[in-house]
């Protein structure tokens, strides 16, 4: 049987006192290891629109929300009694039509219409042109990932109700609307054949995650805020597993995950060439150091991994090979270095440095 974990579990565990993190930590490495249980209590959701939801008990008044079939189990959700069973009232897995990804879609009838009221002056424009996304075909919208639930809500979204919409669907789709009512193109993936896994989907992955032992989930569940060790979005998978032809750079500004892209690259190599040895480089110690301590938390899983993966810092570096390559002329210290760059500076005007 398949075990998958959800993020929206991790996000629930997140929220729950440490007493109870740890009870259903526990539950969740037994449902992991024995499923099939009979001291899991497991009950049947009668006031849900997917039959394949349960309830697994952690204590008293604390529950799991798993969806379980024949062939997987997921951890879902945690939460107290009613607000756990709230939650699944209003979800559903489903595997998109279009993209073939899996994904847990809000219900729409549970979801208010907000309407915001705007006093303008001049001419009213009509509903038709106020509507963001009427130009586009059913069979566009959701080729961006929209759920057929919020299709109807997207095709008539406004300015004003943009951003409400965007709030309910599953990451994909919201970044896709928003992209296109900021003037901008989606990005449309290729449709994944209707065979294939819509759990190893690109954007399922975001998400999901199927693990295989019970380390890989107790690395997931005890380092929670790290969503970056578990979930990935598409684009960093893409980076991450690309077979490049030569050198390579990856731009973006600060916050855009470059950083975990360039681990889970070094992780990546190593883990498909036994006879690699990876180089990660960075600017200071302080910040090699840091990659060094997230490094041992990705590959907590795999720890002999750390043995031909190497993170230092340029400067540091740089000693090494001084020291390895026994250069005879010593090194310049750092105060006489910032004199030949100061007069150096001086002989060319208007540089900007």
């Amino acid at each position: 049987m398949t075990f998958l974990l959800s993020s929206t579990f991790t996000d629930s565990l997140a929220r729950l006192s440490a007493d109870e993190q740890k009870l259903a930590k526990t539950t969740a490495f037994d449902l992991q290891v024995n499923p099939a249980n009979p001291g899991h209590q497991f009950h049947k959701l009668d006031a849900v629109r997917d039959k394949d939801f349960w309830s697994v008990r952690v204590s008293s008044d604390l529950r799991i929300i798993v969806h379980k079939t024949t062939d997987s189990l997921m951890l879902c959700y945690v939460d107290h009694h009613d607000k756990a069973y709230a939650w699944a009232e209003r979800r559903k897995l489903e595997t998109h039509p279009s993209t073939g990804a899996s994904q847990l879609v809000e219900i729409r009838e549970t979801v208010k219409d907000i309407v915001i009221p705007r006093f303008v002056d001049g001419p009213v424009a009509t509903q038709e042109s106020q509507r963001l996304f009427a130009r586009y075909t059913d069979s566009e919208i959701l080729s961006w990932g929209v759920p057929e639930e919020w299709l109807a809500d997207v095709k008539t979204a406004t300015e004003g109700t943009v951003l409400e919409i965007a709030d309910h669907l599953p990451a994909e789709a919201s970044e896709a609307i928003l992209e296109v009512a900021t003037g901008g193109r989606p990005r449309v993936r290729r449709p994944e054949s209707p065979d294939k896994n819509p759990f190893v989907h690109p954007d399922a992955q975001r998400r999901f995650r199927m693990l295989d032992t019970p380390a890989e989930l107790d690395q997931a569940l005890n380092s929670p805020w790290d969503t970056w060790i578990t979930f990935l979005h598409p684009d960093q998978i893409e980076l991450i597993e690309h077979e490049f032809a030569g050198p390579s750079r990856v731009s973006g500004s600060a916050g855009t995950g470059k950083t975990i892209v360039a681990l889970h690259r070094a992780c990546f190599l190593a883990r498909h060439d036994e006879n690699a040895r990876v180089l990660l480089v960075t600017f200071s110690d302080i910040l090699a150091n840091a990659l060094r301590q997230r490094l041992v938390r990705l590959i907590a899983s795999n720890p002999k991994l750390s043995e031909r993966i190497e993170v230092h810092s340029m400067e540091s570096l740089g000693l090494r090979l001084f020291k390895q390559y026994r250069i005879e002329k010593g090194l310049i210290p750092e105060k006489e270095l910032c004199a030949y760059l100061f007069e150096a500076a001086k002989s060319v005007p208007d540089h900007g440095f």
